[in-house]
């Protein structure tokens, strides 16, 4: 069996360039897991560098490197209560900006709650 080691990956064109590093994650550009209730910490992630809390079931997510553009896909999950899971909509995503976007959680669709589990996958430039 062979090892290839390189520094960075690119297409034929010399453009998109990955580090092994970055296909090691999955190439998403960021995921997040953190925990929305009480003082908001997060759990583990990737090319986030903070969440802010904004008040109930109000947060701004800040990348550690800034998104090429602010058209990008954002995929979010959580459960209101741990470990037993409770019913949520999904979370909804404002002011989508280069460096950072707003999210909000709540119960029913219109009243803000505070998530224990809230994650979010970033995908696109």
């Amino acid at each position: 069996m062979s090892t290839l080691k390189v520094a960075t990956i690119q297409d034929t064109s010399g453009n998109n360039s990955s580090t092994p590093a970055q296909v090691a994650e999955g190439r998403a550009k960021a995921w997040v897991n953190f925990n929305g209730t009480g003082t908001v910490a997060i759990r583990d992630d990737f090319n986030f560098s903070s969440v802010t809390d904004n008040g109930t079931g109000l947060y701004t997510l800040n990348f550690t490197t800034n998104m090429a553009n602010a058209n990008y896909a954002v995929v979010t999950s959580g459960s209101r209560d741990l470990p037993e899971s409770s019913r949520c909509f999904p979370a909804n995503i404002d002011q989508i900006a280069t460096g950072s976007f707003d999210i909000s959680t709540h119960n029913d669709g219109s009243t803000s709650v505070d998530w224990e589990l809230v994650t979010c996958v970033v995908l696109g430039d």
